[in-house]
């Protein structure tokens, strides 16, 4: 196994190259710069003061060779470079920010599995049901249904209707834990549900496959309990499909993190980027988008290495 994750390593190096050269440059392509937005803010500029700026940030340099020292830093010195603005550390920033991405994250994925794997399992037990039914089209309106847009509803109907907003004042989960999901919970099940919409459908349709195997048939004749067979026997040889649906959902779990932080005012590392994209801070951008890349690829790693745990057939090479 050890081998294989080297290699696995090996190759994500091409990747995290290709992504570093993607969050360095794509920033660079928006209309308006850093450069005008500081006019904008502070006042007037003259030509010579805004030599003297680009200058000192390094961006009267070919891009090119930003590109080229950035890296460096980032692969000698581990160094992510500092905020245009403010000059802080963006790697301060990341450890600060990403604790609140992280427990959303993991909050939506564990809400998403807690909606997904119930119900499909139930509807493949019921299968052509009027609860099949029901739950395959609760399926579709999850797919079909916007995070942002939901995330919108739930703000505005209920503090029409109730007087009620969620939390905006970020409570740590040590100093309050009731706090601290009150005001993730909201949040983590908007975003779960996107994602629990496509792993139900395919937990669905690896249970019925997999409930049409001999074996289980077997286990049926032997006069077994039902949940038994569906837990024992059905559900641990549907998981791998499901688990690898999981994985791909992840970035796109990720990538609603960047919006929900936003929508509900979360200090975390989607509100983060938001705000370097909005100020052209490229360091930021660049930055938080290569720890996103980095992120994704562990997961990717991790959920790969899941197989060999639920299935031993299954070998590493």
């Amino acid at each position: 196994m050890s081998s294989y994750i080297i290699k696995r390593l090996l190759l994500a190096i091409p990747v995290l190259l290709l992504v570093s050269i993607i969050a360095f440059l794509f920033i660079r392509l928006i209309p308006g710069n850093i450069i005008d937005l500081m006019e904008s803010d502070q006042g007037f500029i003259s030509q010579m003061d805004k030599a003297q700026i680009e200058q000192a940030m390094g961006l009267d340099k070919p891009i090119i060779t930003q590109y080229g020292n950035w890296l460096e830093n980032v692969v000698v010195h581990g160094d992510l470079g500092n905020s245009l603005w403010d000059k802080q550390s963006v790697t301060g920033k990341i450890l600060e920010r990403w604790p609140v991405t992280l427990e959303l994250g993991i909050l939506g994925l564990i809400v998403s599995q807690l909606i997904a794997l119930p119900i499909g399992i139930y509807s493949a037990l019921r299968q052509d049901t009027i609860g099949d039914y029901i739950t395959r089209s609760f399926a579709i309106l999850c797919i079909a249904v916007p995070s942002f847009w939901l995330a919108t509803l739930v703000i505005v109907f209920p503090s029409i209707w109730w007087n009620y907003s969620p939390p905006v004042t970020l409570v740590p989960f040590t100093a309050n834990p009731i706090g601290n999901l009150e005001m993730f919970i909201i949040p983590a099940i908007v975003l779960g549900m996107t994602m629990a919409g496509t792993t139900m459908r395919m937990t669905r349709t690896v249970m019925l496959e997999v409930l049409r195997q001999d074996y289980i048939r077997t286990a049926w004749a032997k006069g077994l309990r039902e949940r038994v067979v569906v837990l024992r026997h059905a559900l641990k040889n549907s998981l791998i499909p499901v688990i690898t649906i999981i994985g791909m959902g992840v970035p796109t779990l990720v990538g609603g993190t960047v919006i929900i932080e936003n929508i509900f005012s979360l200090p975390g590392m989607g509100s983060l980027l938001m705000d370097a994209v909005d100020n052209r801070d490229y360091t930021v951008v660049s930055g938080v988008i290569l720890f996103f890349g980095v992120g994704l690829i562990i997961i990717n790693l991790l959920v790969d290495l899941t197989y060999g745990f639920i299935d031993p057939r299954i070998s590493f090479r």
